[in-house]
């Protein structure tokens, strides 16, 4: 039978691989923050990989999760290295869903980031197309992209207080009011047409 890609990554990475899951035919690998982009250039780069496009880039907040229902999305290895388990996996993942044009394969690649450290190394070096979904994530989630070119709030305004995809947003709150542009030569009673 033939390696999965979850056992290739495991091969070429070792511990830098916190766990996997494989479910009718979708494939993830939790991996350490700190082998990321080294990880990422494998799978772009290595010919048996060849993923090619980046196809999203987002978040999930797991603050409210039941204990023992995480390891259904983000198993830990028994006795990992690293000591943690699914139940003590920080709060966010940062996940990348990757496609191979070539080899007909998709591979979603999970990091998990503390609250305390809301860092993670950006992939626009790698893939351009990781700018905007940066950018999303950052703005909905607070998730900071190390060397990204250009982060910054791109679905809310700049003076926006918080992050609305965080579990603990308040549902009803307010925002800080900020002046609306007007179009020069238009009276206030005039219909734009």
């Amino acid at each position: 039978m033939a390696p999965t890609l979850v056992d290739l990554v495991r091969k070429n990475f070792g511990n830098a691989v916190l766990g996997s899951h494989s479910h009718v035919g979708d494939q993830t690998v939790l991996v350490q923050r700190e082998k990321l982009l080294e990880i990422m250039a494998f799978l772009r780069d290595d010919s048996a990989m060849a993923f090619d496009v980046l196809v999203d880039v987002t978040a999930a907040d797991y603050s409210t999760y039941p204990e023992g229902e995480r390891a259904a999305v983000s198993p830990v290895d028994a006795n990992h290295p690293s000591g943690l388990t699914s139940d003590t996996l920080p709060r966010f993942e940062v996940v990348y869903h990757l496609l191979s044009m070539s080899k007909k394969q998709r591979l979603r690649v999970k990091v998990a980031v503390s609250q305390d450290d809301l860092h993670v190394p950006s992939l626009c070096g790698l893939w351009i197309a990781a700018n905007w979904g940066e950018r999303e994530t950052f703005d909905m989630l607070g998730i900071l992209f190390d060397n990204h070119p250009d982060l910054r709030r791109i679905l809310t305004y700049d003076e926006f207080v918080g992050h609305p995809l965080r579990k603990d947003f308040p549902l009803r709150g307010y925002q800080p009011l900020v002046e609306q542009p007007t179009l020069a030569g238009y009276k206030d009673n005039e219909t734009f047409r």
